[in-house]
């Protein structure tokens, strides 16, 4: 054996010990590796990747460059997901390359006890705008359109909860704006003027058949959940669609269109083409100008839907337009108008407000007003008490006499300057609550470090913000009264609660969040909603379409959360989520409607199941001309088998798209890339993942040809075993699911964290995932392991 790259590996433990003596025939495996199957590229000459394992002595390093666990954390994720040693290079036998790595990965476990600790995040986060959303919801039992109040979050490290540690002027001026308009309505005072929202509709999305949601028997149309602020008179304006003539589309007989308030008709409107009405009357633009009525509404929170009754279909139109999308003039028009936008604006006129009643009681002030004054000489006790609940939810901690005074002044400087005395405790209360929606207490979350504890020491973080770890990780929301009451009598961190607590906030319908935030950010889900499809190419592609494919996915995600089964079912599933449109799209008969249900695809035989099949993913990795292995490769070794290759070099150019090349299949004009060099060694790996793909078009449809040539699925994982299908591609990550669960794992964990994962967490994560291998890895023994790990309960001080 070579005795100087022997010396290099028993330089390992020293370099992870600081100077602690592991037994040389325990390392032999590792060291048998390096010396047969590494040094022939990462030596002093070639420095492959910038490695030089002759960097290394038995007596001390040659170079004086100093390696640390960084380093060995990378060789052993390298070697775990088969990338290294090269397929095409010699490499170990399958015993080989299991035997060093469990060596290696224990050798590093073992080190981490003595490591530098779990890790730090920012000390001040401030919320997010999901967060900020879901707080004030649970907070003040409100739903708020943040997305008009707040701008959209920059993502760090894949998601939007890491880069949030600045508050801007400009941002501040937004969110005292947005605590202005959401006191006012969750309390549902007086107003001083109408107000207004607008819903307005993609363009892209077909209208001509069911919207979940709306009564049976009619088409197309909306229903919107609408806070509405007081009780009173309001007025609903609606318009239909136009086209660039701003003639309404699909408008050739009478139709009818109905207002609803919650389910229950409220008025019908007749839309009549010109050709059926006074020859004077030839204006397109006016046609739907009498669409707007006036109705009373209590306040809160009502469902407002607009809607088409259904007509019966013309078999001549159905033959003439085969598609399942209209709503293009030019190849595929509306056979029927549209709805374009909803506004609603009001209150016109309302009722004066006196107190405490019946008839305002919506659920947010029920939430707020939990004591009402019945005299003038109870209104500085009322005021108070609903405070003290609010603060201690709002800042997530016990609250001081001192965290009072600040929102009982504008409590009481609005009462006593509002001459009124209808509602005048209202408006009170609704001026401090905007206090507490900007304070810092609220919209930043704060980790200190204790008083006297010396730099790089690790402790563990108190109950108080362990609380605001979990409900931030499972709910993306504050704590509620169950969690905070366990971390203000010191028992949240004992095991046995924390494992209770997990499984109880799991079966809460606010970890939903974990779909819609979590899944949506690591699935690329939210990049959806600016895909555009080439319509000459994939005329099929709509907005109902791009709708029902994220649904899919989410449906599977709540669907491993809630019946807690194995996260390997992401993966390999037999059924999948449908409904009448995605199922037209994907070639599965007799699925009709546009409700979601489960579907058994693997009796069927039909290509459909677990996320890799999934027309979101498919299409979010694809350009909007055609598929792209190079994307989809990139996107499993990101996300699914969590060992991304490097950023591409500057200035590669694109793929030709010319007319000599668009013969070409994608496999054949991506050799160009393989040929060189320079690109070889990433499109290497991600290339043959996502030729496995190759049978599912941009839009996620399968298909046998690509244009006139044969499709040919034929790849190979990073390992180098060959893969030809999605079977076999899903087939091969199953074999090793290790590598799945600790990529989720560690997208689970940075998502808790608010910070990327570093060396340092590695442990952690290998310590989950074996754990959870005990119970075929369920979701909840995950959450559980993540929840319980030392990167999650524990902080080094800087």
């Amino acid at each position: 054996m070579n005795q100087f790259f022997l010396g290099a590996v028993l330089f390992l433990p020293q370099a992870l010990y600081a100077g602690a003596v592991v037994d040389a025939d325990r390392l032999a495996p590792v060291t048998e590796l390096i010396n047969s199957y590494c040094v022939e590229c990462h030596n002093s000459d070639q420095q492959t990747a910038g490695l030089n394992l002759n960097d290394f002595a038995a007596g001390g390093i040659a170079s004086g460059k100093s390696w640390e666990t960084r380093e060995w954390e990378n060789i052993a994720k390298r070697l775990k997901s088969g990338q290294m040693p090269p397929v095409g290079a010699a490499r170990p036998s399958e015993l080989e390359h299991a035997e060093a790595l469990a060596v290696l990965e224990a050798v590093l476990d073992e080190a981490a006890e003595s490591s530098r600790g779990p890790g730090r995040t920012d000390s001040i986060r401030r919320l997010n705008r999901t967060e900020y959303h879901n707080a004030v919801r649970d907070l003040l039992a409100i739903e708020v359109d943040v997305e008009s109040l707040l701008p959209p979050d920059q993502s760090g490290h894949g998601f939007d909860n890491v880069t949030v540690g600045e508050l801007t002027p400009v941002l501040l001026s937004r969110y005292i704006t947005a605590a202005e308009r959401i006191s006012k309505l969750a309390v549902s005072g007086p107003l001083k003027k109408p107000g207004g929202t607008t819903f307005r509709l993609p363009a892209d999305r077909t209208q001509e058949t069911h919207v979940a949601g709306l009564p049976l028997g009619t088409r197309g149309g909306t229903s919107v959940a609408y806070q509405f602020p007081a009780t009173g008179e309001y007025e609903i304006q609606l318009r239909l669609m136009r086209d660039r003539d701003e003639k309404i589309e699909g408008l050739n007989a009478e139709h009818h269109v109905d207002v609803l308030l919650d389910r229950e008709p409220v008025h019908r409107f007749t839309v009549t083409p010109p050709s059926q009405k006074a020859a004077w009357q030839k204006d397109y633009s006016h046609l739907d100008s009498h669409l707007n009525t006036r109705f009373q509404v209590l306040a809160g929170p009502h469902n407002v839907g607009v809607t088409f009754p259904m007509t019966a279909a013309s078999l001549t139109n159905n033959a003439r337009q085969p598609f399942d999308v209209s709503f293009n003039r030019h190849r595929h028009p509306r056979t029927a108008p549209a709805l374009y936008e909803v506004s609603i604006i009001g209150p016109f006129s309302s009722p004066p407000t006196a107190g405490w009643n019946t008839e305002n009681q919506t659920p947010s002030r029920r939430r707020i007003f939990v004591v009402y004054p019945e005299s003038e000489n109870d209104v500085e006790a009322c005021a108070k008490t609903i405070l003290k609940r609010l603060l201690r939810l709002a800042y997530r901690r016990p609250i001081t006499d001192l965290d009072v005074a600040e929102p009982f002044r504008f409590f009481r400087e609005r009462f006593e300057s509002e001459k009124s005395n209808v509602a005048r405790f209202d408006v009170a209360i609704e001026a401090a609550l905007s206090a507490i929606l900007v304070n810092p207490h609220f919209l930043f979350r704060v980790e200190s470090d204790p008083v006297g504890v010396d730099e790089g020491a690790v402790y563990q973080v108190s109950d108080l913000e362990l609380a605001t770890r979990l409900a931030f990780f499972l709910w993306s929301s504050i704590p509620d009264d169950e969690l905070l009451s366990l971390a203000e009598t010191g028992d949240l961190h004992r095991r046995e609660v924390l494992e209770n607590q997990v499984l109880r906030m799991l079966s809460d319908a606010r970890s939903r969040s974990l779909v819609t935030n979590f899944a949506a950010q690591w699935l690329y889900l939210r990049n959806l909603e600016s895909l555009r499809p080439d319509m000459r190419l994939f005329p099929n592609f709509d907005d109902n379409l791009r709708q029902s494919m994220r649904r899919e996915t989410e449906l599977l995600f709540e669907h491993v959360i809630s019946e807690d089964r194995s996260v390997l079912d992401l993966i390999q599933s037999d059924s999948t989520f449908l409904n009448e449109r995605l199922a037209k799209h994907y070639g599965v008969p007799h699925v009709f409607g546009s409700h979601f249900r489960a579907v058994n695809v693997a009796q069927a035989g039909i290509p459909r199941g677990g996320l890799l099949r999934h027309g979101s993913v498919l299409t979010v990795t694809s350009y909007a001309n055609r598929t792209s292995p190079t994307v989809r490769g990139h996107w499993i070794l990101e996300n699914i088998l969590g060992s991304p290759p490097p950023p591409p070099p500057p200035n590669i150019p694109a793929l030709k798209d010319k007319a000599a090349a668009l013969d070409l299949t994608v496999r054949q004009r991506l050799s160009e890339h393989r040929a060189n060099p320079a690109c070889a060694s990433c499109h290497n790996l991600m290339d043959p993942i996502g030729f496995a793909l190759e049978n599912f078009d941009a839009v996620g449809r399968f298909r046998f040809f690509d244009g006139e040539q044969p499709v040919d699925s034929s790849g190979a994982l990073p390992n180098g075993k060959v893969v030809d299908s999605v079977q076999s591609l899903e087939a091969g990550i199953i074999e090793r699911p290790e590598l799945f669960v600790s990529t989720l794992t560690e997208k689970l964990l940075t998502f808790a964290l608010g910070r990327g994962i570093e060396f340092y967490d590695a442990a952690a994560v290998r310590r989950i995932v074996r754990e959870s291998a005990r119970s075929n890895y369920r979701f909840s023994k995950v959450v559980t392991g993540i929840v319980l790990s030392t990167p999650f309960q524990k902080r080094v001080v800087e």
